[in-house]
């Protein structure tokens, strides 16, 4: 079956060009549709004046922003291909991408997900490529910096993996990147498609997670690559996308984690998100 690629761009500029590109020269055939958020620099009507004629690429132009799992969801809920990427426009996959990620969820039939190695423009691994579900101890360990001491303490292991030693085959995670990743279509029906209470972020987290618990797992699959140009469609509202990454965090521990964490912990947690949150804050505006 053809695997059906969703792309939302919000002000992708010109490596959304480059994204899609590289998803149609890739060995696996794949009908694509892109989503625009209301950008408001043209790079989705540009690629409209370059791909209209093609039957692969479908467009659908919001007239506002409706957020990134409300987009995902009116598209997939309507597919019937077995397989949905969904893409972030600013990734640019390896000709064999999507192929590895395809072979490993169809060579595992418990895996509902999987994942590559995302890659800066240097060729680094990104920190987020390969994660543990947060919970309030993993997250002060990252926080802290503690977590460089689970390479021989696994009581000190943080969020994030260290995804740097793993070349081939597959592996069982509880984690992956969401700027990439291929789902299992009926897994994606079971758990509802994607929570649209996230604004922005965290809702690749809380994807995995209602997957984890209905009994499937996710695949880190390191052969397969892409290159993630961050940040191109954060950059012009940073304020706003730093408090939807906190928000995010905040309404994840708030629905799998809260109810069990003791009171003390939990006003702590949430104390500590949003102090996170302001000390952050005036970096993030520098940055811009």
């Amino acid at each position: 079956m053809t695997v059906a690629t969703i792309i939302v761009n919000f002000n992708a500029g010109e490596t959304l060009h480059l994204c899609v590109r590289a998803l149609l020269n890739s060995g696996v055939h794949t009908e694509v549709t892109v989503i625009d958020n209301a950008s408001s620099d043209g790079s989705a009507q540009s690629l409209h004046d370059d791909y209209d004629n093609q039957e692969s690429v479908e467009f659908l132009f919001n007239p506002t922003n409706i957020g990134f799992a409300p987009a995902i969801n009116r598209v997939a809920r309507r597919l019937k291909s077995d397989w949905v990427l969904i893409l972030n426009p600013d990734c640019i996959l390896e000709p064999e991408t999507l192929g590895c990620l395809k072979s490993a969820l169809e060579n595992d039939a418990n895996a509902a997900l999987a994942g590559p190695a995302v890659r800066d423009e240097n060729g680094r691994i990104q920190r987020a490529t390969l994660r543990r579900f947060p919970d309030p101890w993993k997250s002060l360990m990252t926080a802290s910096g503690l977590w460089r001491l689970g390479k021989w303490f696994p009581a000190f292991h943080g969020v994030e993996v260290d995804a740097s030693g793993l070349n081939e085959g597959s592996e069982l995670c509880e984690a992956v990147s969401g700027a990439c990743m291929l789902v299992r279509r009926t897994a994606f029906e079971m758990v509802g498609f994607m929570d649209e209470g996230y604004a922005m972020h965290c809702e690749d987290l809380d994807l995995m997670f209602r997957l984890r618990q209905q009994g499937w797992h996710c695949l880190y699959v390191p052969q397969a690559g892409c290159i993630h140009k961050q940040g191109l469609s954060s950059s012009s509202r940073p304020t706003w996308v730093h408090f939807q990454k906190h928000r995010g965090m905040a309404r994840f521990f708030k629905k799998f984690q809260a109810k069990s964490t003791f009171f003390p912990i939990r006003m702590l947690v949430y104390t500590g998100i949003w102090l996170r949150f302001l000390i952050l804050w005036p970096m993030i505006l520098i940055r811009r």
